[in-house]
């Protein structure tokens, strides 16, 4: 799919500013500021909070949720759904989660809101593609604009509908505003000699704490990189830094674990980024999971976050293949092992974010898990305090 022309991008980003600035609501206390750590020793387990299964709520169906911000602005979350518009078109919603410093007491969905497309309609399931045309929205993570409350949200695209991922930006209404201009490497190709792999595009994405840049990663390595990761070795992902015009700041290799554990016969198995947070320019704090089926068909979840630095990494951002190239990838310190963590589940953990300080003064974070809308898996919301 062709990106937004530049005048289209224009009177997007005018008229929704007009809206936002129309529309803004002032909450009736002041909301309490997330807090953005410079570097994370270790977390410690505050406690954990589940949505139940195929839950309703303003006649849409809850779950897929594969990301979460705070917004700092309303006090409230948002929440991505990965649903390509077969339940209901595709959406975010907020909600209040309520916890302090010893207790994680509550999460309440609070609203939902329709993203819509260029011009005006809901994104088409995969089945209404062909009649509507337009793209299949595959939702994976999601951010709060810090300097005026838009969102902005990541697809995945698809492969086989020759539809390449996106970054775009919406008002709190769901109207589109912006799409951030995409380097062609990025592109999808059919024959699988380049670009992202299906399901394996832009999953994780944040802000510098000034506002300045994005960071955006892809899930696993481009076909042209290598293969994916296996129980014998790992692979290199891409991890790239934006302005809000699109210009490549930097591009770096991010090299994946292997798989923890091998696959049953003829199952499927993956470890790639789900989601990244942003402590500075240079460094991150990136969730890293892997999904491993059994014989029996059933999925056990290994999530490990590191803290990455991109200094002295090579950038990459020239580079049409890593394959064979003699680079350097960021370096990246283990700061937990969620599976280590005394959890009685690790669910398909997709989405995180840093949310308002807690009485001690110290950042706190909440991880979110997908639950891919099937009843062996769970919403499960985990809150952790943030040593730095």
């Amino acid at each position: 799919m062709a990106a937004l022309s530049s005048f289209v991008r224009t009177a997007l980003a005018a008229a929704s500013l007009l809206a936002l600035s129309a529309g803004a609501q002032t909450p009736a206390t002041t909301p309490a500021l997330a807090h953005t750590p410079d570097t994370i020793a270790s977390l410690r387990l505050i406690g954990e909070q589940r949505l139940p299964w195929r839950m309703r709520f303003e006649g849409t169906l809850v779950g897929g949720l594969s990301g979460i911000d705070y917004d700092a602005a309303r006090g409230d979350w948002v929440m991505i759904c990965d649903d390509r518009s077969e339940h209901n078109p595709a959406r975010y919603y907020r909600a209040r989660l309520d916890y302090d410093q010893q207790s994680f007491t509550s999460v309440q969905l609070t609203g939902v809101t329709t993203l819509l497309q260029a011009d005006g309609t809901p994104y088409p399931s995969k089945n209404d593609f062909a009649r509507l045309g337009g793209a299949v929205a595959d939702l994976e993570t999601l951010r709060v604009d810090p300097r005026d409350g838009a969102i902005w949200y990541g697809s995945e695209g698809d492969v086989s509908l020759a539809l390449n991922p996106f970054v775009r930006q919406a008002g709190a209404d769901g109207r589109l505003r912006y799409e951030l201009p995409l380097p062609p490497l990025f592109n999808v190709k059919k024959d699988h000699s380049s670009g992202p792999r299906n399901n394996q595009a832009f999953e994780g994405m944040s802000f510098t704490p000034d506002g300045a840049s994005i960071w955006v990663s892809l899930e696993g390595p481009m076909y042209q990189d290598g293969p994916v990761p296996t129980t014998s070795h790992g692979a290199v992902n891409r991890i790239t830094r934006f302005d809000r015009d699109g210009k490549v700041l930097g591009q770096y290799a991010y090299a994946l674990e292997p798989l923890a554990a091998a696959p049953g016969t003829g199952k499927n198995a993956d470890n790639g980024i789900s989601e990244i947070l942003a402590l500075s320019d240079n460094r991150l704090l990136v969730l890293e999971r892997a999904g491993i089926q059994d014989d029996a068909g059933h999925y056990r979840n290994y999530v490990r976050l590191y803290e990455v630095d991109t200094a002295g990494a090579t950038d990459i951002a020239q580079l049409p293949t890593v394959a064979g190239a003699s680079i350097t990838p960021v370096a990246k310190r283990l700061v937990l092992d969620l599976n280590q963590a005394g959890l009685a589940l690790v669910d398909n953990v997709e989405g995180m974010a840093f949310g308002p300080r807690l009485a001690n003064g110290k950042a706190s974070l909440v991880l979110i898990s997908d639950d891919n809308f099937n009843n062996r898996q769970v919403t499960q919301f985990l809150l952790f305090e943030v040593n730095p």
